[in-house]
């Protein structure tokens, strides 16, 4: 018998008998056979279609399923990322042209399983909902699969493809979902993990999802949506917000409670742009005949604050809420969270003067003044920055993390200050997004002849920790400086310093929560 057909019959005998398929290359899911590619102990599948092409009528419709296919599928390169304008400063490049056909999943198993069901660790990109995939070499679940997991990573549409509202849109199906495309994607691909991980080992009952960014508040969406209840038993929040939504509150077809337009009336600025006008099909078949670079029109991380786009929005079936809101009505899944922010995170300074800055601390202005610049160097950009950063990531950091503990579920707080060696004289924290390659063990991908051997051994621990996470619902495991679960009294997170990883109360205790106070939510 030839080694092929070897590999094949071993598979489909440990299919029917419930074992792990990840030993194989050759395996064969709900739509048909797949084969893969080994390398280094790890068994690879990219590319596999976990929904129809969201294409011609399918554009702005919920994913259909994925059409079979008879034979063997090539699964030994990722599928076309989302469509969308690559933003020239990701620090995450696509390693594929983008394209409108663009929902695939990938999936990185052991080569030699310790058992038949292993946990499952799902990863969703972040890039502002405009920008992102999964084929950065950054975002390669190798190293997960070494350490025992089986890694799933996947694309979702972004943009106007993935987050768009039109009043014709909104009366075509109407029974359907409309707006929030993207994350219906997301539901969709955690669906296909449920039906179809046990193929590559995995076990649907120990599902881990992660996300950064926008990733993290595509989490936070998924623990917040009744559409994604049971899909998922444990998650991770990198740098992902925690009290609004990330791209502001706006609802699919009213105004806002301050006067925000509605999705709707986004999506039809920017039909009058593209020259369609009325409300009708007619209007809605011109919309889905545009070139799919039309419809990007210039759309990425650098120019996504636009009135004809609106990001995700509160359309009352995918997103009820924000987060917040959801959590405080008692309707938030819970489950085990690991979650936190970077010591120079991202957020938006819209003040021109100090005294506007500090002004929305009101009554608490002369102590926001002394926490954020105690030397009073009047500096608006650092200054600005600080507080926009904990306004916007840090502070929703520790609020999602005090609330899910306050349900009586374990959660564990990070900050995360390394900064690789190579950039300790230009950067002066970790910026957004820097814990990535860490938290992946992918490090040489992403600083080359540049890492160092603390940037490495860093990475080994990030890696060991969101994988002992995965495995039991806690990060701790043996060789690791311990992580306590978070409690608010203590305030104690896990730090990931230059000098060590160690369990500290946060020294930012004061800033957060006057922080907090803008959120109206206290101490």
């Amino acid at each position: 018998m030839k080694p092929t057909s070897i590999r094949v019959l071993a598979a489909l005998l440990a299919l029917a008998s419930g074992g792990a398929l990840c030993a194989s290359e050759d395996v064969k899911i709900d739509t048909g056979r797949l084969k893969g590619s080994t390398s280094g102990g790890v068994v690879a599948f990219k590319g596999i279609p976990f929904a129809a092409p969201p294409v011609g009528a399918l554009r702005w419709r919920p994913p259909q399923p994925a059409p079979s296919w008879s034979g063997v599928r090539p699964a030994t390169s990722y599928g076309a990322d989302c469509m969308q304008l690559p933003f020239p400063g990701d620090a995450a490049p696509l390693g594929v042209p983008p394209a409108e056909d663009c929902l695939y999943v990938n999936v990185w198993a052991p080569e030699a399983p310790r058992s038949a069901k292993l946990p499952v660790l799902v990863w969703i990109y972040g890039g502002g909902y405009v920008n992102g995939g999964s084929s950065p070499a950054v975002y390669d679940g190798s190293a997960f699969a070494r350490r025992g997991l089986v890694f799933v990573s996947f694309n979702y549409r972004l943009g106007r493809f993935g987050f768009f509202a039109h009043p014709a849109l909104t009366r075509d199906h109407a029974g359907e979902p409309h707006g929030n495309y993207g994350f219906l994607d997301q539901i969709a691909a955690l669906k296909w993990v449920r039906r179809n991980i046990v193929t590559f080992g995995g076990d649907a009952g120990r599902v881990t999802v992660f996300g950064e960014s926008a990733g993290g508040g595509s989490v936070l969406m998924l623990l917040t949506s009744p559409l994604a209840r049971g899909l998922f038993q444990q998650a991770v929040i990198e740098s992902g917000g925690g009290r609004g939504m990330l791209t502001g509150s706006r609802y699919l077809d009213r105004t806002g409670p301050h006067g925000e337009p509605s999705a709707e009336e986004g999506g039809a600025s920017f039909a009058e742009k593209a020259g369609i006008s009325g409300e009708g099909a007619a209007a809605l078949a011109a919309l889905r005949a545009l070139p799919a670079g039309r419809v990007v029109d210039g759309l990425n991380m650098a120019s996504m604050f636009t009135p004809t786009y609106s990001g995700p929005m509160i359309d009352g079936k995918v997103v009820v809420d924000a987060p917040d809101a959801v959590y405080a009505a008692g309707r938030g899944a819970r489950v085990p969270l690991i979650i936190g922010a970077n010591s120079m995170d991202i957020g938006f300074v819209r003040a021109h003067t100090m005294d506007e800055l500090f002004a929305p601390f009101g009554a608490a202005r002369e102590r926001a003044m002394a926490a954020y610049d105690p030397d009073h160097s009047g500096n608006l950009s650092r200054v600005g920055s600080t507080v926009a950063a904990d306004e916007m990531m840090v502070e929703p950091a520790r609020f999602i993390a005090r609330t899910i503990a306050a349900l009586g579920v374990p959660s564990y707080e990070y900050r995360f200050s390394y900064v690789a060696v190579s950039m300790r004289s230009r950067w002066r924290g970790a910026p957004h997004a820097s814990e990535i390659p860490y938290v992946f063990d992918t490090v040489e991908a992403r600083y080359g002849k540049e890492l160092a051997p603390p940037d490495r051994e860093t990475a080994e621990k990030a890696n060991a920790y969101w994988t002992n996470f995965a495995r039991t619902g806690n990060p701790n495991g043996e060789g690791l400086p311990e992580w306590p679960a978070y409690e608010a009294s203590s305030d104690r997170l896990l730090n990931f310093a230059e000098n060590g990883l160690a369990a500290i109360a946060d020294p930012w205790k004061q800033r957060l929560d006057l922080a907090a106070g803008l959120a109206g939510g206290g101490k």
